[in-house]
């Protein structure tokens, strides 16, 4: 074997180790690309949450620290109640075969973790109707809130009123999340898509401490 056919030999020899460690290296390359994105994602997801978790402290300390006369208090709980109450008679609609298990707006909040068909129909539900996860999160804040001793105003006593809605939300509230809740609310029963809790025939008389009861019923858990 000549020197030559040895120094050939030697370099391709040499040149195959090169490829190996290469191919190496782009593998731990890859691996580490793989491992960043995974990353990259925890930590957009933990953002978000954290973004979420400001938006709702937000609405918690508008709720405690701004003061709404008993008139702002009583019609923007009435259209939080109505919007509520959409939302569980939609999702009811969807699955009759579920109505008896679900009896309040609670209870699909609740049931809708483990089970996939409530799931999609409350998520095809609060799309249909134009609202977000957290508009429903600053409606029963402000629920919870305020509910304990608001007064549902029927159809009739909201047409009393001098401004609309809308134009009472905008001038009251001063959380931005809370207001466009509060809008959509308003949207969501203006337009027709959430019925009321008062029948036509009763509108004009003074609701009665049921009305409440109703409520309670409807949306919170018995």
């Amino acid at each position: 074997m000549t020197s030559e056919e040895i120094s050939l030999r030697g370099f391709s020899a040499t040149l195959s180790r090169l490829e190996r460690r290469l191919e190496a290296i782009n593998t731990q390359f890859e691996e580490l690309d793989e491992a960043a994105r995974r990353l990259t994602e925890r930590l957009e997801q933990h953002r978000q949450d954290l973004a979420v978790q400001a938006h709702q402290d937000q609405v918690w300390g508008s709720l405690l620290e701004d003061k709404f006369t008993t008139v702002e208090t009583n019609l923007f709980f009435t259209y939080v109640a109505d919007a509520l109450c959409c939302c569980h008679e939609q999702v009811v609609r969807k699955l009759p075969d579920l109505a008896q298990s679900l009896p309040t707006t609670a209870c699909i909040l609740r049931r809708k973790i483990k089970n996939r068909r409530i799931d999609r129909a409350w998520e095809s539900t609060i799309r249909d109707l134009g609202l977000e996860h957290s508009d429903i999160k600053a409606l029963c804040a402000f629920f919870v809130t305020h509910g304990y001793q608001a007064e549902y105003y029927n159809p009739f006593q909201r047409r009393k009123l001098a401004e609309g809605a809308e134009t009472l939300v905008q001038k009251a509230v001063r959380n931005p999340v809370l207001r466009d809740s509060l809008l959509r609310a308003v949207q969501v029963v203006e337009e027709g898509k959430a019925g009321t809790l008062v029948s036509p025939q009763t509108e004009e008389q003074k609701p009665s401490p049921s009305i409440r009861e109703q409520l309670s019923k409807q949306i919170m858990e018995k």
